[in-house]
């Protein structure tokens, strides 16, 4: 069986001679054997990767990006492999898609030998890292490292310099309807107001509500909290409701992100025992629960 890697070389680790000049070889560089020093190569030789999984270029972007360069230049040589005479992009699409708006002749690139896995890997790495992604893109790449490549939580934080919580809390963003993604995609939605909005019950009627009112993300943490009382049993006489145990919340948003559906626990404090409710919205996802279920059973 082949040992499973790590957390990919990171682009910190696959870049870090491009700041410093290589002189030299370092013994580091010398024993990897997959670097070659920085070099020129026309541009029609270079090609995109098919499994980019960024997709969505703003052509506004790319014009500033251009502009840039025609006035500096390329100053971040691109990451590319060798695919038969061409060399595939490993990170660096938008700069190269820039550089051909600037009509430039040749790129800086740096060569490496790296797999199929590898250039995925760090494809979303590298998108990940992007400061103008939206909190559902950047969730969407903490998914797909874990569900590609089975990094953990733990082991993500740790390679992309984010803590754990970080990773959590926008992963629960996934749980929410693709309505309510699509108004934090277009920015009507901050991440605060989505994150307000995963333990509601109608996520969707109360999203319309926060971006048709311009609520706050504290009215919409009040709106959730409204709904859930609105929802509620009055309590009886002289008794007043227990307030749930915060680790338990937690656990909630983790299941409800990891499967996709809403997800309440209810576990009385002290008790070794509770019970589990998942709310399902489609006989789709009743089916996903059907088989994950059934293969947890079998132990595939």
């Amino acid at each position: 069986m082949a040992k499973k890697k790590g957390l990919g070389r990171g682009l910190s680790a696959l870049m870090a001679d491009v700041a410093e000049a290589p002189a030299e070889a370092s013994t580091e560089v010398a024993q990897e054997g997959a670097r070659r020093s920085e070099m020129l190569v026309p541009i029609e030789k270079i090609v995109p990767n098919p499994d980019q999984p960024r997709q969505t270029f703003v052509e506004a972007d790319l014009n500033d990006l251009a502009n840039s360069i025609r006035e500096k230049g390329v100053i971040q040589p691109l990451i590319v492999r060798a695919v038969g005479d061409e060399f595939q992009i490993v990170a660096g699409e938008r700069r190269w898609r820039a550089a051909q708006i600037a009509q430039l002749h040749d790129l800086p690139v740096l060569v490496r030998n790296l797999d199929d896995t590898e250039v995925l890997e760090i494809a979303i790495i590298e998108n990940i890292q992007r400061s103008d992604l939206n909190a559902v893109e950047e969730a969407l790449g903490y998914r797909q490292l874990m569900d590609r490549f089975g990094h953990t939580q733990e082991k993500m934080a740790e390679a992309l310099g984010k803590s754990r919580s970080h990773i959590a809390n926008l992963l629960r963003l996934l749980s929410l309807p693709e309505s309510v993604q699509n108004f934090l995609r277009d920015g009507k939605l901050s991440t605060g107001h989505a994150r307000a909005l995963v333990t509601a019950d109608q996520p969707e009627a109360l999203a319309k509500k926060v971006v048709s009112g311009g609520l706050s993300v504290r009215q919409t943490e009040a709106l959730v909290k409204n709904e859930g009382q609105a929802v509620e049993k009055k309590p009886k006489l002289g008794k007043t409701p227990k307030s749930r145990d915060a680790d338990t919340v937690a656990l909630e948003g983790d299941l409800s992100a990891a499967l996709g559906m809403k997800v309440a626990l209810n576990h009385p404090s002290g008790a070794a025992s509770g019970s589990i409710t998942i709310n399902y919205k489609s006989l789709d996802q009743l089916d996903d629960l059907c088989m994950l279920l059934t293969k947890s059973t079998l132990g595939e």
